[in-house]
């Protein structure tokens, strides 16, 4: 029990300092390409490997310049989590495209298209 709250801190902590550190520090151009934000961190039990999951805002071009420009600072990333955070051992960093906010926004669209579709109907009848 204590270990899995032992990794959800961690991944919290990871989740802040990232966020961070896209607000400011990284500097690779392409991450400026759509707005990016950190959604979620999958910590490994071991605390070996960290998956950050973002939501880039944009268009689908730009969210691929995003996670390219992401990805090649994987390792700064690591390198910069590993001199904040008091780990024995920084674990390793990739970056995974959340589209669950598109997803979920889509479905929202749909479920009021339906709804809409629903009151014509009604006011048709009446």
């Amino acid at each position: 029990m204590a270990n899995s709250r032992r990794v959800a801190r961690v991944a919290a902590l990871i989740k802040r300092e990232v966020s961070q550190m896209l607000l400011s520090e990284i500097k690779d151009d392409r991450v400026g390409a759509g707005m990016v934000s950190v959604t979620d961190v999958d910590v490994s039990g071991d605390l070996q490997h960290a998956k950050i999951f973002v939501s880039v805002y944009g268009t689908e071009e730009a969210k691929e310049e995003t996670m390219a420009g992401l990805d090649s600072s994987a390792h700064y990333v690591r390198k910069e989590l590993g001199s904040r955070m008091q780990l024995r051992r920084t674990p390793t960093v990739k970056f995974i495209e959340d589209r669950s906010l598109e997803r979920g926004d889509g479905m929202l669209n749909l479920l009021n298209k339906i709804s809409a579709e629903r009151q014509n109907k009604s006011e048709a009848v009446e």
